[in-house]
């Protein structure tokens, strides 16, 4: 959430971030300020009030002790009258603060400069590119064959049990998945970051406090009997822990690492581009978080950044990022890397992560501050990246790697499964 003090003293600059995130309602900002002026005028008219009621009722005091109750029972009715209006301001500041904070939450994060104009995925900006494609052998499979050819994935089953979006994974492929969880969570590990184990389920509280409600609300899997959702991505409940919660300079920045399953409804997702495992409902990631200090969090973005990035290279994966254009960008990201891995059976770049710097945007929502060398409470900054997501990871290994004999695993995987070919 914007902090209400930046818009009041930035309204062009925040009218020009809208804009390059192409948000629509551009007359919230004017909505905002006013309804800030008349909370902020009512708010002084309610404290000089409540200071004349102060007054008052000392002089029907003075007028008690000095016999004078004729006159202390017509300064009663006055004040009776006043305590009226005051009742009566307070109930409209109570609703004008309603106003304001729901008129708040629905404006995004404001991008960063560096951010570029554009309104698709085709305008997003390439930074950085390696490795090579891949030339794979005549009769080469994409991955849902591959699965199907060796056992290893079963759309169907998973079709049958439960739905679309929610595969089987079975014998090596089930090995594959553990494999590639372990290794993205050691290789965080070593990186510095703390390992939890967060829940998978959240309150409404948690999804207000990191952006996907009431944004993404229709993304989310609701369990209505406990007013509860299934999670997106394990930066929720890991970022939530700073829910309230006032950090100790020393702390900062807080590493934090979780592998969760993650559910996400895709509705209105058909079509070749989301076969197999390149759009699931149910799909498993490793999810690194930090909390940094505002003159910091640039930096540790980078850090993440360059930690995705290892990750690709030890994998020996064809891999891009792009900077998000603004209107590819998620409703509380000031800046977004995303990554992508060739797969070369299919001849296209798949998104197997995001790293994004949320600045103050996600903690104003969370109250997540820390306390500075000065000893003042400062709102902190967010960030998180996948490290990795596993299906489409899945999927450009199986292509990329297949050869007639099999599926030959990268080395540095071979230890973690237990075998080299899946055949």
């Amino acid at each position: 959430m914007l902090q209400l003090q930046f818009i009041r003293e930035n309204k062009e600059a925040v009218l020009q971030g809208l804009q390059k995130k192409n948000f629509k309602e551009l007359n919230l900002v004017d909505e905002i300020i006013a309804l800030d002026e008349q909370k902020r005028k009512t708010q002084t008219e309610a404290e000089r009030n409540k200071s004349e009621l102060n007054v008052m009722a000392k002089e029907i005091g003075n007028l008690m002790k000095r016999g004078l109750p004729a006159e202390a029972e017509a300064m009663k009715q006055k004040s009776s009258a006043s305590r009226d209006a005051q009742k009566a301001m307070e109930d409209k500041l109570e609703e004008l603060e309603k106003s304001l904070y729901e008129s708040l939450v629905k404006l995004p994060n404001m991008p960063h400069p560096s951010v570029p104009f554009g309104k698709t995925p085709e305008e997003n900006e390439n930074i950085y590119q390696e490795g090579e494609i891949p030339a794979l052998f005549e009769g080469a499979l994409p991955h849902w064959e591959i699965t199907s050819k060796y056992d290893i994935i079963d759309f169907e089953m998973g079709n049958k049990v439960t739905g679309a979006g929610f595969p089987f994974y079975k014998g090596k492929g089930a090995r594959l998945q553990r494999a590639l969880i372990n290794f993205f969570l050691d290789e965080a590990l070593k990186a510095g970051y703390n390992e939890v184990q967060p829940p998978i389920v959240i309150n409404k509280e948690s999804g207000f406090g990191t952006g996907q409600l009431p944004d993404k609300e229709g993304q989310m899997y609701y369990i209505g009997i406990d007013d509860l959702y299934l999670i997106p991505t394990a930066e929720v409940p890991i970022t939530n822990m700073y829910r309230d919660v006032i950090l100790k300079e020393e702390q900062m920045p807080t590493k934090n690492v979780g592998y969760t399953p993650c559910f996400r409804r895709e509705a209105g997702s058909y079509g070749a581009h989301v076969r197999g495992l390149n759009r699931l409902h149910q799909f498993d990631k490793v999810e690194i978080v930090q909390i940094a200090k505002p003159e910091d969090s640039y930096a540790t973005l980078d850090t993440m950044v360059e930690h995705v990035k290892g990750l690709l290279q030890k994998l020996g994966l064809p891999f891009r990022i792009l900077r998000l254009c603004g209107g590819d960008m998620s409703f509380n990201s000031a800046l977004t890397f995303d990554f992508e891995v060739y797969s070369a059976a299919q001849q296209k770049w798949l998104e197997v992560s995001s790293v994004s710097n949320f600045e103050a945007f996600q903690t104003n929502r969370l109250k997540c501050r820390y306390k500075n060398a000065e000893g003042k409470n400062v709102l902190a900054h967010s960030l998180n990246g996948s490290a990795l997501a596993l299906p489409r990871i899945v999927a450009a290994l199986l292509e990329n790697y297949q050869t007639p004999e099999g599926v030959i695993l990268p080395k540095v995987l071979q230890s973690y499964c237990g075998f080299e070919l899946i055949n």
